[in-house]
């Protein structure tokens, strides 16, 4: 298997951030995450933060308390969760997804924020800048919108004659339009016609396949968003039932039965952000510690459910992945 890792700092420098007064009012300080999917689909990367933070001293239950609240992909939820755990009150709130991240901004202009999202945290308002992003808002970026274009090679790869591509969207995630755009400039670059099919809860799921039974798309690629995210089992099942070769970007979605996943690490990139989130801890401000960027991306193919699909993958796409389901 091939291994593509390259992580970028985007300068650095430090200074004190006023933990102190805080730390004497609890003993073990407490790490607030902020989810917008559901707490079963965020347990891989919760691992991965939390294996983060032990490498680097803090341990949860030892010195250091984590509590965690999920939106279940009801984003409306967010600002009321970001609430609850400022209440209680914690040192650090992480927040996942540029939704989350500025539902977390906008409950506090104090205590500090550590995101991690694939959008452009400068175009979305979390930061000033990724060198010096002031405020109380920091993170972490992975390449996530940035690879549409390249999901979309890869599904004209698999099916280079496919008469159109569908991309299946969450019309309630805040940067829809956004990745319609690059989708629909991928489309046209390799003059494929790009089907938009829209679900935003569970029956509209059901109801996108439907359509897609009718549509008959080459491929379907499904938007990277926590709500899609949490649904990727029902997802990579509807797929094989109805005959439907599905791309994602989420690597879970190949190991839940999804024919391809192509996308970010995301346990690279919630590494990351746990080490930030302890660097706060020990008294660095988020104002001036650069927004890192998190390029690690996998190539995952499930060739199980390619055979159920009776596909047969490019031996050249094959080569390429960084794993194999067999």
């Amino acid at each position: 298997m091939l291994r593509r890792e390259v992580i970028t700092l985007i300068g650095s420098s430090a200074v004190v951030w006023p933990l102190a007064g805080r730390a004497q009012q609890q003993a073990m300080p407490v790490i607030g995450i902020l989810e917008s999917g559901s707490a079963d689909a965020f347990g891989p990367t919760a691992t991965a933060l939390r294996e983060g933070l032990a490498d680097v001293g803090f341990v949860e239950g030892r010195n250091v308390k984590i509590e965690t609240r999920c939106a279940e992909g009801h984003y409306d939820r967010l600002p009321l969760l970001a609430g609850e755990l400022l209440h209680l009150p914690v040192a650090v709130l992480a927040a996942t997804g540029i939704t989350a991240a500025l539902a977390a901004k906008a409950s506090t202009s104090t205590i500090p924020v550590v995101f991690h999202t694939g959008g452009d945290p400068v175009k979305a308002g979390l930061v000033a800048s990724l060198g010096r992003p002031g405020g109380n808002v920091t993170g972490v970026v992975s390449m996530g919108k940035m690879l549409l274009p390249k999901q979309f090679e890869v599904a004209h790869e698999l099916a280079p004659t496919a008469g159109s591509i569908a991309f299946l969207v969450n019309p309630k995630n805040g940067v829809l339009q956004s990745d319609i755009n690059s989708m629909q400039e991928a489309a046209r670059v390799k003059g494929v016609p790009l089907q938009i099919v829209a679900a935003g809860d569970d029956r509209e799921i059901d109801a996108a396949f439907a359509a897609l039974v009718q549509r008959r798309p080459g491929v379907l690629i499904i938007q990277p968003d926590p709500f899609l995210d949490n649904q990727r089992e029902h997802i990579a099942e509807l797929a094989v039932r109805h005959s439907v070769a599905a791309i994602a970007a989420n690597p879970e979605f190949a190991v839940a039965g999804g024919l391809i996943s192509y996308g970010d690490s995301l346990a690279a990139a919630y590494r990351l952000e746990s080490g930030y989130v302890a660097r706060i801890l020990n008294g660095e401000t988020p104002a001036d510690l650069p927004v890192q960027q998190s390029v690690k991306v996998e190539l995952v193919i499930n060739l199980k459910t390619a055979n159920a699909l009776g596909l047969t993958v490019p031996p050249l796409l094959l080569a390429r992945a960084d794993e194999v389901i067999e």
